[in-house]
């Protein structure tokens, strides 16, 4: 073949080759980072782009949200009771600052490893041992919240990296002190109990005291009843009496009166009670009553 022609082909294979090399595509949950000669030169949005064959490259970075966990991070809370937490990031690459993150890190995973874990390792045990383990428990969202603004705080030099959520999957203390609260919950809800107990005989204390108040001042309005009916029966009867004698007593006054005025009075009283027969036996010298004989 004469070399000519094995030349011509050599150059169309070159064109072809450095054609190829001019175009590129970065896809919509990437960003593309523009190289020259290895140097960072800028930025490639989502879709179709052409570059300097030969001369310049574009590596790819991913914007996606990743989410990245660290398991059995041993921290100390407020009252010195040891617990290993369990502890989810979700983050992802800023996308106008992936140049940045490939010039300083090279890519995502590197700067979650030299930069986010480190944050979290310290944020995470400051935040945690400001909770006792009891309020850790009882507040875990508050706990949660707090975490997260903290790491978020620690990282607001590195905006490259943004943090979506946080989570505080798991707190796992020791057999020991899960056993010493659940004594303490048992001896809680023992006093809770007696405590009921308590208030409920009282209750019934003072339901008794009410009866038995009630009672006796039934008793009580009964008998001042009964007194208030002696009296006035009392008192009527005496009122009766009082009449009664001094019509008694004017009945006789007024009969003397009139004995002292008509002596005849009594011979006629007498008059007026004969039932008109005369005694079957006379005394002898007796007159016969009525009959007056001068």
């Amino acid at each position: 073949m004469p070399r000519g022609i094995i030349g011509a082909i050599v150059a169309v294979i070159v064109v072809a080759i450095i054609a190829a090399g001019s175009w590129y595509t970065v896809d919509q949950t990437e960003r593309g980072v523009k190289l020259r000669y290895g140097a960072v030169i800028g930025t490639a949005q989502p879709g179709l782009g052409f570059k300097v064959p030969l001369i310049d490259s574009v590596e790819k970075v991913s914007v996606k949200t990743f989410t990245y966990t660290w398991d059995k991070m041993n921290s100390y809370s407020y009252d010195q009771q040891p617990a290993d937490l369990k502890i989810s990031v979700t983050l992802r690459a800023s996308p106008d600052k992936v140049a940045d993150l490939y010039a300083k890190f090279g890519g995502l995973d590197t700067a979650v490893k030299q930069v986010v874990s480190p944050a979290v390792n310290q944020q995470v045990k400051i935040v945690f041992g400001r909770y006792t383990a009891v309020k850790a428990i009882q507040e875990r969202g508050p706990l949660n919240s707090a975490i997260k603004d903290a790491i978020t705080a620690s990282l607001k030099d590195d905006p490259m990296i943004t943090i979506e959520s946080v989570q505080l999957e798991n707190i796992e203390f020791s057999a020991n002190y899960l056993h010493s609260i659940e004594q303490r919950m048992l001896a809680e809800v023992e006093v809770q109990k007696l405590q009921q107990n308590a208030e409920r005989e009282k209750v019934q204390a003072q339901i008794t005291v009410t009866q038995a108040t009630a009672k006796a001042n039934a008793v009580r309005a009964e008998a001042q009843a009964a007194a208030d009916a002696l009296r006035l029966n009392g008192e009527a009867r005496a009122t009766n009496i009082r009449i009664t004698g001094e019509a008694e007593a004017t009945a006789i006054e007024a009969r003397a009166k009139a004995l002292g005025t008509n002596p005849n009075l009594v011979t006629l009283v007498q008059a007026e009670r004969w039932n008109g027969v005369l005694p079957t036996t006379m005394v002898p010298g007796s007159s016969v009553p009525f009959v007056s004989v001068k």
